[in-house]
């Protein structure tokens, strides 16, 4: 396959992907108006806006594709890294937060409190990923490292 179909072919799984995502907010929605549960309501916020943020990121890679290429530079990253170095510090801590949370609540049957604490450490766990990752494109970028 060539480039130009690669490319096309991104293109179009990213439009149908987001056909979803729209449709899982609209569903978010709609079981929100459904329930006075505090509990479901939360979780089918976070869904919902993750959806609204994946939509945002699947836009980026089609016009990254159809439009401009996305450039991100030395300078871009060195600007901001002394900042994203303190978020990096802390994530782990809300990291190690909800591990003793979670540590503490083991064999207590607070399910609820429990499952939303492994949501929150996921999240933040993948925080901590996507910047990370940063580090290692900056890294990548930069010869002395």
């Amino acid at each position: 396959m060539s480039t130009k179909e690669v490319q096309e072919q991104i293109v179009a799984n990213m439009e149908k992907w987001q056909k979803i995502e729209n449709a899982s907010v609209a569903q978010m929605s709609a079981i929100i108006e459904k329930t006075q549960n505090p509990v479901i309501q939360i979780v089918m916020e976070i869904i919902q806006r993750d959806s609204q943020m994946h939509h945002r990121v699947q836009q980026m890679i089609t016009d990254s594709l159809e439009r401009e290429a996305i450039v991100l530079t030395p300078d871009d990253l060195g600007k901001i890294w002394d900042l994203v170095e303190k978020h990096i510090t802390m994530e782990e801590e809300t990291i190690k937060i909800s591990e003793e949370c979670l540590a503490a609540l083991k064999g207590k049957k607070m399910v609820v409190q429990e499952y939303l604490l492994n949501y929150l450490k996921v999240d933040e766990e993948k925080h901590d990923m996507l910047l990370e990752t940063l580090d290692k494109i900056k890294s990548g970028m930069y010869p002395y490292g």
